[in-house]
């Protein structure tokens, strides 16, 4: 049952999107958080980042009143990853579920870290594409702007945003030069992935409005749904 007020709150975000992994536990108004770069190691780590949480707060799963996810767009293992564990944790202790946007996650870090008020947000999608969305601050929260595509950073018609505007994420590094022509913006270095603990504060209101949904209904978004693959020699 979901509770009336913050105090009262146990809340368990997952994600595994991108190179990192991360957790975050919120009960009532504390938040523990893991955050870990373990390429291709999710599998291997994401339990056990949320065994120790759980442990560190003395809550078991089927106290939780629900269970946010990373819903994407990142890595396709990543993403399939992060909603097949959050399903088979939400089965067991039959609580539902919620995605958040990683990229809307990066944008709130950017508030919770810069005080930022906007943000675009780019992760290396591979293939010479960035994953990209841009996002403005609204009641505390970030709110999304430019759809989120997966395109080539040259083929960035721009997203409109004056004044001063942060940049985050993965894309940013890789792509500096043709995403800083397209969007003028403060490179926020220390914001290279998404962190579970701002799914959580993306995901509050979710759970006070009653969004959140059984754990079959939790879907991936990958942005990009098709995936070029280079024809072997002799097949």
């Amino acid at each position: 049952m979901i509770k009336d007020t913050v105090a009262g709150i146990k809340l368990l975000a997952l994600d595994t999107s991108t190179e990192a992994c991360s957790v975050a536990l919120q009960v009532g108004t504390d938040i523990l958080t893991l955050d870990e770069v373990c390429p291709q190691q999710h599998s291997k780590r994401i339990l056990p980042m949320v065994q120790q949480l759980l442990s560190q707060a003395g809550v078991s799963l089927n106290q939780l009143d629900g269970i946010v996810f990373g819903r994407g767009p990142g890595s396709f293992t990543g993403v399939r990853i992060g909603v097949g564990v959050t399903q088979g944790l939400a089965f067991g202790a039959d609580v539902p579920v919620y995605g958040v946007s990683t990229l809307a996650a990066m944008a709130q870090a950017a508030q919770r870290l810069h005080s930022a008020t906007q943000v675009v947000a780019a992760i290396d999608a591979r293939m010479a594409e960035v994953y990209i969305g841009s996002f403005s601050l609204q009641n505390g929260l970030m709110q999304p702007g430019v759809a989120e595509i997966a395109i080539k950073p040259e083929d960035i018609s721009g997203f409109g945003l004056n004044g001063e505007v942060y940049a985050v994420g993965t894309g940013w590094q890789t792509y500096a030069e043709a995403l800083l022509h397209k969007q003028q913006a403060v490179i926020a270095a220390d914001i290279l992935y998404p962190s579970a603990q701002d799914m959580l504060t993306l995901a509050l209101p979710a759970l006070g409005a009653g969004h959140f949904v059984a754990a079959e209904l939790a879907e991936p978004v990958y942005v990009r749904d098709d995936v070029t693959w280079q024809k072997l020699p002799g097949r």
